[in-house]
C-alpha cells in the first residue's frame, strides 16, 4: 500500500453509517465505493426487499471481497417497503436491543448502510435516527445533486444534529453542480466530501479507481 492510499484511509473513521436524505439516492454505491477502496466490511441492519437482490449481496457483487467482508442483516424483510410496514406484513416487530454492531479490527473499517432516509419508521415508536443514535458512530449523509437537493440536505443535517449525532460529511451523487455544493456547505455548515458522478463501470477495479478519484486528498 503506498503512501498516498494510506493518507486517505486515515482520513475515515473505523465506523461509518451511510444514510440519504431519501431512498434511491446512490447509499449502496456509495457504500461500494468506500468497502471496495478501503477493503473495509459491510453491514445493512434492516433488509427490506429480498425478492431481488439484496444491497449485502450486491455489494459483495460488484466489490468481488470475500465473504468475510459481510456481516449478516439483522432483520430481513420481504416486502420492498418501509422497514415497519414490511415487519408488519410478517408479524414481526423490529426491536433496536436486537441491533449489534458487528466487531471489526482495530485497523479496519465498517460501513453501515440504513434504509431509506433518516425518518423511516422502524416500528411504531422508531425512527431510523433512533438506530443511528443507538449505533452512535460518524454520520456520511448522501445527497443528490440536482433541483431540491439543498432542502433536503439541510432537513437532513438539522435533523441529524437535532439528536446529537456527529457529521463526518455530506456525499453528493450525480452530476455536478458546484452551486448545490456551496449552498451546503455555506448553509448546512458541512463538508461535501465528494461530489460523485455516475461511475462509467461498477465492478472491483471500477470502484477502487472511483474511491481514488472522488476521495483522494485535496
Amino acid at each position: 500500500m503506498d503512501k498516498e492510499m494510506i493518507i486517505k484511509e486515515s482520513i475515515f473513521p473505523n465506523r461509518i453509517f451511510i444514510t440519504g436524505t431519501d431512498t434511491g439516492i446512490g447509499k449502496t454505491v456509495i457504500s461500494a465505493i468506500l468497502v471496495a477502496g478501503l477493503r473495509g466490511s459491510y453491514w445493512k441492519p434492516v433488509q427490506s426487499g429480498l425478492e431481488e437482490m439484496t444491497d449485502t449481496e450486491w455489494v459483495s457483487e460488484k466489490t468481488g471481497l470475500p465473504d468475510s467482508h459481510f456481516h449478516p442483516e439483522t432483520y430481513r424483510l420481504m416486502l420492498p417497503i418501509s422497514p415497519h410496514a414490511s415487519a408488519a406484513h410478517e408479524g414481526v416487530r423490529i426491536d433496536l436491543d436486537k441491533f449489534q454492531i458487528p466487531e471489526i479490527s482495530e485497523s479496519g473499517h465498517l460501513i453501515v448502510e440504513g434504509a431509506g432516509g433518516i425518518m423511516v419508521p422502524l416500528n411504531e415508536r422508531h425512527l431510523m435516527l433512533d438506530l443511528m443514535r443507538r449505533i452512535d458512530i460518524p454520520i456520511l449523509l448522501v445527497a443528490g445533486s440536482s433541483l431540491g437537493a439543498i432542502n433536503h440536505t439541510l432537513l437532513s443535517l438539522e435533523q441529524l444534529r437535532n439528536r446529537n449525532l456527529q457529521v463526518f460529511g455530506v456525499v453528493m451523487n450525480g452530476p455536478m453542480n458546484s452551486g448545490n455544493r456551496e449552498a451546503i456547505e455555506h448553509y448546512g455548515k458541512v463538508r461535501v466530501l465528494a461530489e460523485v458522478e455516475p461511475l462509467p463501470k461498477i465492478d472491483p477495479e471500477g470502484l477502487k479507481q472511483g474511491f481514488v478519484k472522488y476521495f483522494g486528498v485535496e
